[in-house]
């Protein structure tokens, strides 16, 4: 036997210890891929209804990775309409939809056997803004006597809110003024560039761009008029809600970290992380938009939809001739507050 066949004994148990701790190492590493498999995020197809400066808390979830984090992967689209998004959902093309609270209502009271039910809240009122193509000094709701105002789609949130602060002030929706209710959302700029009406409600940043191009002038806040009343939800079906509580719940944790988060983050700094949605607009100009939506108090501090929002809803829709009395819906028929209550 040679003198190195005679050493390979003693070199081999001096390699054993490294042998053993690389097999370590290398069992660890697969512990880890198969607990990352495990983790896998979850993919949620997401509608919003429209693209605004409103939905700033959905947009820092979306970019600073609040949902990632949630252990979900959110697809979203724009769907351009409550009534779209209403359609996607109940058609199972969108898995959660951001939408007005009173199209819940509104199936509540239909023939689908598919029930949507709203299981956290965004925004806490109105966020259109009342704009005239002439400034004024000093603004009375009774200016717009005989005029024409761009409003939205009949019984939509939109409307029905507007037509609210209308009726606080004193004037008859139906009678006082013509409310144009048949332009659709992504046509709206256009209509008022072409010199149609004479007032409107713009979100922003189209109301901000308007005023900016000297094609606008802001009058009021719809929701400052009609107060808190919740006026963008998350919504999904009653079936995808049974199948999947721990999407609905880390959905809801990630929306109120987000909520916590631009009730104090600066303005500036919220415009870089939403800048993405927004390839139009210069950082000036989304920061000012943001600075005005915070001042009006739009954003909700919590996910929860209290019951106290959807009575008072009702009572505007029913005002409105878009709900009947007898129609109403209990608060536990289109409201689940359990992810809510559990993320705040």
């Amino acid at each position: 036997m040679s003198q190195h066949a005679c050493r390979f004994p003693a070199f081999a148990r001096r390699l054993a210890p490294a042998l053993v701790a690389v097999a370590g190492l290398i069992g660890l590493a697969s512990d880890a891929l198969a607990q990352a498999a495990a983790k896998a995020l979850v993919k949620v197809r997401y509608e919003e209804v429209v693209r605004s400066v409103l939905y700033v808390p959905m947009y820092v979830a979306l970019n600073q990775g609040y949902f990632k984090d949630a252990g979900l992967d959110v697809a979203m689209k724009t769907s351009q309409g409550t009534d779209k998004g209403m359609a996607a959902l109940l058609s199972g093309s969108a898995d959660i939809v951001l939408i007005g609270p009173e199209a819940s209502i509104y199936v509540a009271n239909s023939e689908s056997p598919a029930k949507p039910k709203i299981f956290a809240g965004l925004t806490a009122t109105d966020g259109f803004l009342l704009m005239s193509r002439k400034p004024a000094d000093k603004f009375d709701w009774n200016q717009l006597k005989g005029k024409s105002v761009m409003a939205f789609r009949p019984g939509s949130n939109p409307d029905v809110f507007l037509e609210a602060a209308l009726r606080k002030h004193g004037l008859d929706p139906k009678k006082d003024l013509k409310l144009v209710n048949n332009v659709g959302p992504a046509a709206r700029t256009g209509a008022w560039l072409a010199g149609q009406n004479d007032y409107a409600i713009f979100l922003e940043p189209e109301a901000g761009n308007l005023e900016k191009d000297g094609n606008g002038h802001v009058m009021a806040s719809i929701g400052s008029e009609v107060g808190q009343v919740d006026y963008t939800v998350f919504t999904s079906t009653d079936v995808f809600m049974q199948k999947n509580p721990a999407v609905l719940q880390a959905w809801t944790a990630a929306v109120a970290r987000a909520q916590k988060y631009v009730q104090s983050a600066p303005p500036a700094d919220l415009a870089k992380q939403v800048a993405e949605y927004f390839p139009g607009l210069s950082q000036a100009e989304l920061t000012k938009a943001i600075e005005r939506y915070r001042g009006l108090k739009l954003w909700k501090t919590s996910p929860l939809v209290e019951k106290a929002a959807i009575e008072q809803l009702q009572d505007m829709l029913i005002a409105s001739g878009v709900l009947e009395a007898a129609k109403r819906v209990k608060y536990e028929q289109v409201v689940v507050t359990d992810f809510a209550a559990k993320a705040k």
